[in-house]
């Protein structure tokens, strides 16, 4: 029998709360950009993959989730040769009941989901800073985004 991820027993009894974390408040306009970039068709795939931009992401990311009620993080430590980040996460779920998580997250550089990319057949590859809720073409990537916005075509 194979252990579960962190991720998949967090999200056993996490939702309601994950929707209430600081860092998801900007969902509203990050899907306004996204429906006016696709032309509002429904028919396009979009693909949502959490890609930091290294370990002042994570420093910036722990502080700002800093706040009554967000998740905790705990003894980061980055792996530079393998781009992961092990901590402790604690979280209060949605029944109330704390739970303490040993996590790995894995991070990319903007070089490496270029390649990724190009390996499967995107001809049109461009990355941005993604502010939260104001995603734009406008913005330049730098080392204090959390996340960056990567637009791509075949």
């Amino acid at each position: 029998m194979t252990q579960k991820q962190w991720y998949e027993s967090l999200f056993e009894n996490y939702p309601q709360t994950y929707d209430r974390e600081n860092f998801t408040h900007g969902t509203i306009g990050e899907c306004d950009f996204l429906e006016n970039e696709l032309n509002a068709d429904k028919t396009l795939k979009i693909l949502d993959v959490g890609c930091g931009t290294g370990r002042h992401a994570i420093e910036a990311f722990c502080a700002s989730a800093m706040v009554e009620g967000n998740a905790t993080y705990r003894k980061n430590s980055f792996d530079l040769m393998t781009f992961r980040d092990h901590n402790i996460t604690k979280v209060i779920d949605d029944s109330g009941d704390k739970i303490t998580l040993a996590c790995n997250e894995r991070y990319y550089a903007p070089s490496e989901i270029t390649w990724l990319l190009k390996s499967l057949g995107y001809k049109t590859i461009a990355i941005y800073g993604a502010k939260l809720g104001a995603f734009s073409r406008e913005d330049k990537l730098t080392t204090e985004d959390y996340e960056m916005l990567v637009i791509a075509e075949k």
